[in-house]
C-alpha cells in the first residue's frame, strides 16, 4: 500500500494528513513511479493555505524523482528501472511513496545528476530558466537584484544569471547566508532588507537596476520597485512573505514608467518547454555551474515540520522530503 500526504481543509501545517492511498490502475501511456526524493516548494504552502485554489480533498506536491516500477501500453522511450524526475502540476500527488503519471510528464535523469539533486532543483531550476530565458531574456551586462538570494530559487537563478553575463546583486535576510549567496553567483550581497532600494542603487552608481527578480512578495515589493531604473522590469514570481498589496498604474509611472509582471509556471512550462529547460538545467548541473544546495532533509511523513521551517524562513537552499 502506498502512503501519501493529503489535505481535507485549508489551514496551517497541521492539516497535512499522512495516510494509506490506493493507486489507480495503470492506463495507456502511463507509468508507475516509486519516489526516492521529493521537492518542497512555496507553491505547496500556497496550496495548503488556499492562496492557490484547488478542489478538496487533494494531494500535495508537484515535483519528485524516482524509479519506474511499471509502464503501461503505448509508452515509448521509458522502461522499468529508469531513473526519472518530473514537475507536473496537473495533479498534485508528489508527496507520496509512489504514484501513477502520464509518461509525457517524466524526464530521464542523465548520469551525473542524482535523484536528490533532481528533486531539489527541478521546479526551481525550470522556474529560473523561464524567468531568465522567457519572461525576460537576460542580456550580458544587465544588472539584476535578487531578494532571497540564498533561497531555493535564488541560488540557482543567481548562478545561472552570472553565467549569462549579468551583474548579480543579491539580498539576504541574515549575515550567515551572505557567503553562500556569493558562492552561488552573486557579485555583491546586501544583508538585511532595510533601505534595500538605496543600497542596491548605490552599487550601480545610483542608476537603479535593470531587472528585479523578487520571490519574497509583500515585504520587498515596494523597495524592489524603487530599486529599478526608469523603464526597468519588476518580475514578482513569489509570495514568501505574503501577497503583494494592491498598487496602481500611477505608482509605476511615478517611478519611471516601470514594467511589472507576475509569471507562473503554468503559463511557461508546457511539455516542450520543460524538456528544453531541463536539458539546459541538467547540463549546467553536470558542469557544476549550478551546484544544487540541499540545506534540509526531512522524512516525507514529517512534511508538516518541513513546511513550518520553510514559512519561518529557517531554510537555506532546497529542502528534500525522503519517503
Amino acid at each position: 500500500m502506498a502512503k501519501a500526504i493529503r489535505i481535507y481543509e485549508h489551514g496551517g501545517p497541521e492539516v497535512l494528513k499522512w495516510e494509506d492511498v490506493q493507486l489507480p490502475p495503470l492506463g495507456p501511456r502511463e507509468v508507475r513511479v516509486r519516489h526516492t526524493a521529493i521537492g518542497l516548494n512555496f507553491s505547496d504552502v500556497y496550496l495548503r493555505t488556499g492562496l492557490y485554489a484547488r478542489p478538496l480533498p487533494t494531494g500535495m506536491g508537484s515535483e519528485a524523482a524516482g524509479v519506474i516500477e511499471q509502464v503501461g501500453r503505448g509508452v515509448r522511450g521509458l522502461k522499468r528501472g529508469d531513473r526519472v524526475a518530473y514537475y507536473w502540476g496537473a495533479t498534485l500527488d508528489a508527496y507520496a511513496t509512489e504514484r501513477v503519471l502520464p509518461a509525457e510528464a517524466l524526464l530521464k535523469l542523465p548520469v551525473g545528476v542524482s535523484d536528490e539533486q533532481a528533486a531539489a532543483v527541478l521546479l526551481k531550476g525550470l522556474t529560473s530558466w523561464y524567468l531568465l530565458r522567457e519572461t525576460h531574456r537576460l542580456r550580458r551586462g544587465e544588472v539584476i537584484l535578487v531578494p532571497a538570494a540564498a533561497g531555493g530559487v535564488g541560488l540557482i537563478l543567481c548562478a545561472w544569471a552570472r553565467t549569462l553575463g549579468a551583474r548579480v546583486i543579491g539580498a539576504v535576510g541574515e549575515a550567515s547566508k551572505a557567503s553562500l549567496a556569493k558562492r552561488h553567483g552573486c557579485h555583491e550581497v546586501l544583508i538585511g532588507y532595510h533601505d534595500l532600494a538605496a543600497r542596491a542603487r548605490a552599487l550601480n552608481r545610483g542608476k537603479g537596476v535593470d531587472v528585479v527578480y523578487d520571490g519574497v512578495g509583500r515585504d520587498t515589493f515596494v523597495a524592489s520597485l524603487d530599486a529599478l531604473r526608469p523603464r526597468g522590469l519588476m518580475v514578482s514570481f513569489g509570495n514568501a512573505s505574503g501577497a503583494v498589496e494592491p498598487f496602481t498604474a500611477m505608482d509605476l509611472q511615478r517611478r519611471g514608467s516601470l514594467f511589472v509582471t507576475r509569471p507562473t509556471a503554468a503559463d511557461y512550462l508546457d511539455t516542450a518547454a520543460r524538456i528544453r529547460g531541463a536539458r539546459e538545467l541538467f547540463s549546467l548541473i553536470k558542469r557544476r555551474v549550478i551546484r544544487p544546495h540541499i540545506g534540509q532533509r526531512h522524512a516525507l511523513a514529517d512534511a508538516a515540520q518541513a513546511q513550518r521551517e520553510l514559512t519561518a524562513r529557517r531554510t537555506i537552499g532546497s529542502t528534500v522530503l525522503v519517503p
